[in-house]
């Protein structure tokens, strides 16, 4: 089948939809179909559009994905999520076919460090341990000593000797983070950003706690908004126990707990969706409903069913870029798992 589009009208900002029910039921069930006979496994990270979410089979943090995917015995493994997750499967899946149904699907925080730049900071900094969040490209990842994640990169920073200058790229906001809940000094920060968690505001933050009084904040470490929100912890304009900085999966499982009538979400807004079938009780509302990655949007149910029906789109990572970028991978799984918490 061809997928219609239509023009979306959502009720609530995460909730874009472009089939109607009918149709989404006829291509879901062509999508499974073909998953099948490819010996496929479909992923989808939190901040898909709606419909991709809803068929894949499994949906979460790219590592998290990354880490399942390796794990079934499913021959390919059809990403849609960015370019930079695609490498990260292939790099634990060596051995699997990984297809990415949009190969312009970039992003902004990876692409602020090349491996080259990498290079030439360590070159400054000899003997420094170089710190990768997984947002980053394989290139990136196979200069890397060691990997983290949004949840575990505090942990990380810890393992690391006090006396071992430390390169930490390339999010500028989550490295802060990191800095002031680890209280180390000599943490150098390269100033890169993810261009829509950048976009959230302390503006923005002020306007919707002033809407939304009572409601739980959930807040991702990217965020251009997450120090003035810990500053406004501190101060106590905010209450600590309704305040929470997390990666996206760690946004997930407090969702699927909480019993809050209103929590505000600084994050993408492709994550409401999950979050909002995860808990009907709970009223989930962007921080900024602008939010919104448009290379994660790039994946479209057209696209998906065209590289399921093709094969086209596959993605390859030099054998010996991916040996190295792996060992940075395990290096960071060695000190303890990762779990739902990636980016």
């Amino acid at each position: 089948m061809t997928a219609t589009i239509a023009p979306a009208t959502p009720a609530v900002a995460g909730d874009e939809r472009t089939l109607s029910p009918a149709e989404y039921a006829t291509w879901a069930a062509e999508v499974r179909r073909l998953a099948d006979e490819r010996g496929a496994v479909v992923l989808a990270h939190n901040y898909q559009v709606p419909e991709i979410q809803d068929v894949a089979h499994f949906t979460g943090d790219s590592l998290y994905l990354s880490r399942v995917a390796a794990q079934t015995d499913a021959r390919e493994i059809v990403f849609c999520g960015v370019h930079f997750m695609a490498e990260t499967a292939k790099i634990l899946s060596p051995d699997k076919t990984v297809l990415l149904p949009d190969h312009a699907a970039g992003c902004s925080l990876a692409d602020s460090i090349t491996a080259e730049q990498l290079r030439e900071w360590k070159a400054e900094h000899p003997g420094a341990v170089v710190v990768s969040y997984v947002n980053t490209t394989a290139a990136v990842k196979a200069e890397t000593d060691i990997c983290c994640t949004s949840s575990n990169a505090a942990d990380v920073i810890r393992s690391i000797p006090a006396d071992r200058e430390i390169l930490f790229c390339p999010d500028q906001f989550l490295g802060a983070h990191v800095k002031r809940v680890t209280g180390r000094e000599n943490v150098h920060v390269w100033a890169g950003e993810c261009h829509v968690h950048a976009g959230i505001s302390p503006a923005d933050v002020r306007a919707q706690v002033a809407a939304h009084p009572d409601a739980e904040i959930l807040v991702h470490p990217e965020c251009g908004c997450t120090t003035s929100v810990l500053d406004l912890v501190s101060h106590g304009d905010l209450p600590a126990d309704r305040t929470r900085v997390l990666s996206t999966g760690g946004m997930v499982e407090e969702a699927a707990t909480t019993r809050a009538p209103q929590v505000l979400v600084a994050t993408e807004v492709g994550i409401l969706h999950q979050l909002r079938a995860l808990n009907s009780g709970t009223a989930f509302i962007p921080m900024n409903e602008r939010a919104a990655c448009r290379y994660m949007k790039m994946i479209t149910p057209a696209k998906l069913l065209h590289t399921l029906r093709t094969g086209e789109g596959a993605i390859d990572v030099d054998p010996e870029t991916a040996a190295r970028a792996r060992r940075a991978v395990e290096a960071m799984i060695a000190i303890g798992e990762p779990g739902r918490g990636g980016e």
